[in-house]
C-alpha cells in the first residue's frame, strides 16, 4: 500500500457507501453465475429465467445487452428527485422490483446499439441472480467473493422490501476491503494461486476491444467506454474504473497491479461539473506516470 487517508474522524473500520460502484460486483455475481451452469448464455433472454418480464422490454433483452446498459428503454437518470431514477425507486417500495421493472415499455432504439446508463438495468441483473441462484445477492457473493478475497469486514447490501438487493447501488465495505476488491480485479480474478472470477468473463467485461464500437471509450461517453457494468479507459491499454455518483470510485490498471480508491464525496452527482473529476484523474495519471506509463 502506498497511501491511505481519511477525514471527518473516519477510520479503518468504518464502512463507506459503494453508490454505483456496486454495478461492478453485481456484474462479477453475473461472470460467477454463468460459470456455474445456472446462466447458459449471455445471450439469453432475462425472461428466460424471469418469467414475469416476458411481454416487457426489460425482459426481452438479451443478459448481454443489459449488462452493457444498451436495453434501449428510455429512462431518465439525473438526480434531480423527479426523474425516472427517484420513480423507479418509489414503484420498487410500493410494487416490488419486477413490478417496477414492467412499467418501462418504451424502447426508443433497438437493443445493443446504444449506451444509456441507467441504474434500473443493474436492477434487472438482480433480479435475475435471485431467480438463478434462489438466494440473496449478498448471500452468494459472500462465500465465492468477499471471504475468499480475504475481506477483513463484513459487507452490508440494502434490501428493497421484497428482499432484493438495490444491485446498483447502496454496497457499504471498508476502503481496504474495497482495495482489496481492487487487487482481486488487477490479478484477474486471482488471489492466493485462487481463481476467484472467471477470468475470461473478467476480461470481456473490462476490455473496451471486446465490445462493439458503440462502447468503446470516447464513443459511449465523451470518455469512457463501458464494458459489462465496468467503465473502460480510453487508450491503449487495459485500465477501467468502478465508477458511483458523487466520485466514488476504484481506478484499476492490470499490468502495472494499480488500484487507486476513492471514497471521498464531490458536491455534485456529476462530477464533471467541478474541480473533482480533473483532480482525481490527475492523481490517477500522475500514478500511472510514475510507475508505469500511460
Amino acid at each position: 500500500m502506498l497511501f491511505e487517508r481519511y477525514q471527518y474522524d473516519r477510520t479503518p473500520a468504518h464502512r463507506f457507501v459503494s453508490h454505483s460502484m456496486a454495478k461492478s460486483i453485481t456484474s462479477i455475481a453475473v461472470g460467477l453465475a454463468l460459470a456455474e451452469g445456472k446462466i447458459a448464455s449471455l445471450d439469453d433472454t432475462v425472461a428466460k429465467y424471469v418469467p414475469r418480464l416476458a411481454g416487457v422490454p426489460y425482459g426481452e433483452t438479451s443478459i448481454r445487452n443489459v449488462l452493457r446498459m444498451s436495453t434501449g428503454v428510455a429512462f431518465k437518470e439525473v438526480y434531480d428527485g423527479s426523474d425516472d431514477i427517484a420513480r423507479f425507486a418509489l414503484l420498487r417500495i410500493r410494487q416490488g422490483s419486477i413490478e417496477a421493472l414492467r412499467e418501462f415499455r418504451d424502447r426508443e432504439v433497438e437493443q445493443g446499439t446504444r449506451f444509456h446508463y441507467a441504474s434500473s438495468e443493474t436492477v434487472i441483473l438482480a433480479v435475475l441472480l435471485n431467480a438463478v441462484t434462489g438466494t440473496s445477492l449478498s448471500e452468494y457473493l459472500t462465500e465465492r467473493l468477499w471471504q475468499p478475497m480475504g475481506a477483513e469486514a463484513d459487507a452490508t447490501w440494502v434490501k428493497s422490501p421484497d428482499g432484493i438487493e438495490s444491485g446498483s447501488g447502496n454496497f457499504n465495505a471498508t476502503l481496504r476491503d474495497y482495495g482489496r476488491l481492487g487487487v482481486l480485479l488487477a490479478n484477474d480474478g486471482e488471489v492466493g494461486g485462487r481463481q476467484i472470477v472467471p477470468k475470461d468473463y473478467l476480461l470481456e467485461a473490462t476490455d473496451w476491444r471486446r465490445q462493439p464500437q458503440a462502447f468503446a471509450p470516447r464513443r459511449a461517453t465523451p470518455f469512457f467506454g463501458y464494458g459489462y457494468q465496468f467503465w473502460t479507459f480510453p487508450g491503449e491499454k487495459r485500465r477501467f474504473a468502478l465508477l458511483g455518483v458523487y466520485g466514488q470510485s476504484i481506478f484499476v490498471d492490470p499490468e502495472l497491479k494499480l488500484v487507486m480508491v476513492v471514497t471521498a464525496a464531490a458536491k455534485n452527482a456529476s462530477v464533471g461539473k467541478e474541480s473533482f473529476a480533473a483532480e482525481r484523474t490527475a492523481v490517477w495519471r500522475g500514478l500511472i506516470g510514475k510507475y508505469g506509463s500511460w
